[in-house]
């Protein structure tokens, strides 16, 4: 079958939101104005964590969770799947807002994270398809390799184990997947692969469950202290939080606060058996490569391989558009990647394609904030790392609210902010121009297997990180 004919008959809905069934049952809008001791924007992760966790923490709680779609419409529900146990963030950069012994506290709770999500979906008999395998990353040419060996010696350095992340030999990282042009690979232990819909669907019905109150189809205007504008009515409530992710470019005074990128992904059919024993992925890890322009995969739970990447152009004016979501170029070059990846798949049917937007700060570095005197907080800017990010956002958000003083509230990502972005055209033009160096520095270290050192420094400088 050919790659255009195969992505043209690809379903343009998520996995992941497809195998739920169609339709996606709605929940009722707002009707009229109302008020509630919190007043939660945005049904993704983010805002349902921060409503379980409420609810653990004070039961009597009145919690409205207002969501413009369908909760998980968003990134939580078209994600790669990968519940990660890292940030963003660089590690200086959250050392240098505390210490490196505080950095070091942060990143292993963000490893505990991945747990703690395995371990509500099992108390909550939320059927997500958790599988703890790790993740592998491998390097396929010289460049890559030096990189990955430089990094494991400094992650060392800083204090990490051998059992949290580890140098593969190209033999053990052939073992983990047999990929082409493996020169060796990383191990990360702390991350598991998982249906995202699935899991931000069913907690969703845990905490509505609970008693929180969830509104659908219903579209805020503007965030305010103690007020929340919407096209259906007014929520009044002490503690107001933000967690709308990319779309907060929609928020009234918000469109230089998080910048949409686009992120896009194809789903195999179910592979046999005997094709997996020659891909392998025996446990699930999620995989990806060393190259700049970010890819990365999973197996997943009914035997597909879900495989994505970033390279849709930025839309001017932080623009969000279905149309980008089905950018054919940006789907062919995934399955070309692929199919480079693993070349047994080259004849394998696409059977889904589809993308979505995450939200990327100024500094590149997630965090969240919680203002007592107003009662307003916030959480995300992930940066494509939400799944488990968000997770223990949520936790330290509903400590935060509940003036409770815990391991989490002291983290260095609380309270870590970041400027705006350049208005445009400056914002269009200094994000297409560090897209199109990364993708030379690709190229490049792919046709010469010379390190592309030059054209990666200038994409960073141009993009703040």
């Amino acid at each position: 079958m050919s790659d255009s004919g195969s992505l043209e008959a690809a379903t343009t809905t998520a996995l992941w939101l497809d195998q739920l069934g169609a339709p996606i049952p709605r929940r009722p809008r707002l009707s009229g104005d109302t008020a509630t001791d919190v007043a939660i924007v945005g049904g993704g992760f983010s805002g349902l964590w921060t409503a379980y966790y409420l609810r653990q923490l004070d039961p009597a709680l009145r919690i409205q969770v207002i969501e413009r779609h369908y909760c998980g419409f968003g990134a939580s529900g078209r994600n790669g799947g990968w519940a990660i146990g890292e940030l963003a963030g660089a590690f200086e950069r959250y050392a240098h807002r505390s210490s490196h012994a505080e950095a070091l506290r942060q990143a292993r709770a963000m490893f505990d994270t991945v747990d703690e999500i395995g371990r509500v979906a099992a108390a909550e008999h939320i059927d997500c398809g958790f599988a703890k395998g790790g993740n592998v990353r491998l390097a396929r040419n010289t460049p890559q390799a030096k990189r990955q060996r430089n990094e494991i010696a400094h992650e060392h350095e800083r204090g990490f184990t051998e059992d949290e992340i580890r140098l593969l030999e190209p033999d053990e990282a052939r073992g983990h997947m047999n990929a082409t042009r493996i020169h060796g690979g990383i191990f990360f232990a702390a991350c598991a692969s998982l249906n995202p819909a699935r899991l931000v669907r069913g907690l969703a019905e845990v905490v509505e469950a609970a008693g929180v109150s969830i509104v659908e189809d219903t579209t805020v205007t503007s965030i305010d202290e103690r007020r929340v504008e919407t096209t259906s009515g007014t929520v009044e409530a002490d503690v107001v939080i933000r967690a709308t992710e990319a779309y907060t470019r929609d928020l009234a005074g918000e469109r230089r606060t998080l910048l949409p990128v686009y992120s896009l992904m194809i789903a195999t059919e179910p592979l046999p058996p005997a094709l997996w024993d020659e891909i392998g992925l025996a446990e699930r890890p999620t995989f990806a490569d060393d190259r700049f322009m970010v890819i990365y995969g999973q197996r997943t739970e009914d035997g597909r391989i879900a495989f994505g990447g970033r390279g849709v152009p930025y839309l001017y004016g932080s623009r969000i558009a279905r149309s980008a979501e089905l950018h054919d170029a940006s789907h062919r070059l995934i399955r070309e990647t692929l199919v480079d990846l693993v070349p047994a798949v080259a004849d394998v049917e696409i059977t889904h394609r589809w993308g979505g937007v995450l939200g990327i700060p100024r500094n590149w570095v997630p965090g969240l904030r919680f203002d007592r005197r107003t009662g307003l907080g916030s959480l995300g800017g992930y940066v494509g790392e939400g799944v488990a990010a968000s997770n223990l956002a949520g936790r330290t958000m509903a400590d935060l609210v509940v003036g409770q003083d815990t391991e989490r509230t002291s983290l260095p990502w609380v309270g870590a902010s970041a400027r705006r972005w350049e208005p445009e055209p400056f914002r269009w033009l200094g994000v297409r121009a560090s897209r199109r160096f990364l993708a030379a520095a690709d190229n490049h270290e792919e046709r010469s297997d010379k390190e592309a050192g030059a054209a990666f420094r200038i994409s960073r400088l141009l993009r703040g990180a």
